[in-house]
């Protein structure tokens, strides 16, 4: 499901939902929908059972050692066969993901297109399973890049001091200069909250919806996902709102955010 929720952001602009074909939009949804069972499949064949063992039949050296090369090739095959099959699904959700930013820009005003550039890899490295859920945005000292965490507390000031457009650029410089990094979703998230501050709500909503994407294991991914509901609610797209809300409940069930986003699902009379 990690990109399920990138296709509202086609919601984002005023008047989207009614200029785009609805059959296209369906279309897309439904092959966000394969992606993301291919995601969870792929999830599953990375965690362990338990239950694994290897038995080295053989009563002589030799024996042992060609039931051992025997192993090691079976093995050596079914990793390259996963690895394909990672590649594949990374492949196709990168290119899903270009074309989703290559259609925003082309309805949004202003927008280069020549500058959009290259989509990264979906998930950071080609291949490369999903980095393990953060219990704390702040991370050990040792794991940050130099200069990373004070570049960090100083745009976090500007927030706590009432300069929220200040705190805006910084955040936005922040998450160019350490994309991936271990503070770029709380990052994103916070400028969502300046956005809100001074009224800008579909900014906001995109820098919800990238606090998310980048880290949809985070901890900032819940609560993400519920203010990114929330501000779709506001843009006028209650559908789509009740839609991510459900999202948050569904990935996060023991979590704070689910509990805020049933409430909110509840306000909104969502089905």
């Amino acid at each position: 499901m990690r990109l399920r929720a990138l296709v509202l952001s086609l919601a984002l602009v005023p008047g989207i939902a009614a200029a785009q074909d609805d059959q296209t939009l369906a279309d897309i949804r439904q092959s966000l929908s394969v992606l993301s069972v291919d995601l969870q499949r792929l999830q599953r064949e990375l965690s362990t059972t338990g239950g694994v063992g290897t038995s080295i039949q053989g009563t002589s050296v030799l024996e042992r050692v060609d039931a051992m090369e025997a192993e090691l090739r079976r093995l050596t095959a079914e990793t390259e066969r996963l690895q394909n099959r990672i590649s594949r699904v990374v492949s196709d959700g990168t290119n899903r993901i270009g074309d989703l930013t290559f259609r925003l820009c082309e309805i949004e005003e202003g927008c280069d297109i020549g500058a959009i550039g290259e989509t990264p890899p979906l998930g950071g490295d080609e291949a490369a399973p999903p980095p393990p859920a953060q219990p704390d945005p702040v991370t050990d000292g040792a794991q940050l890049a130099l200069g990373e965490q004070a570049d960090f507390d100083r745009a976090k000031e500007a927030l706590d001091s009432g300069s929220f457009r200040s705190a805006i650029d910084l955040f936005a410089a922040f998450t160019e200069t350490y994309t991936g990094g271990p503070l770029t979703g709380e990052a994103h998230y916070l400028r969502a909250k300046a956005f809100e501050q001074l009224g800008e709500t579909q900014s906001a909503a995109r820098a919800y919806l990238e606090a998310f994407s980048g880290q949809p294991t985070g901890p900032r991914a819940g609560d993400a996902l519920v203010a990114l509901g929330l501000s779709l609610d506001t843009l006028g797209q209650r559908a789509d709102a009740c839609v991510t809300l459900g999202e948050a409940i569904t990935r996060f069930p023991d979590s704070t955010a689910a509990a805020e986003a049933q409430a909110a699902r509840a306000s909104l009379s969502c089905p």
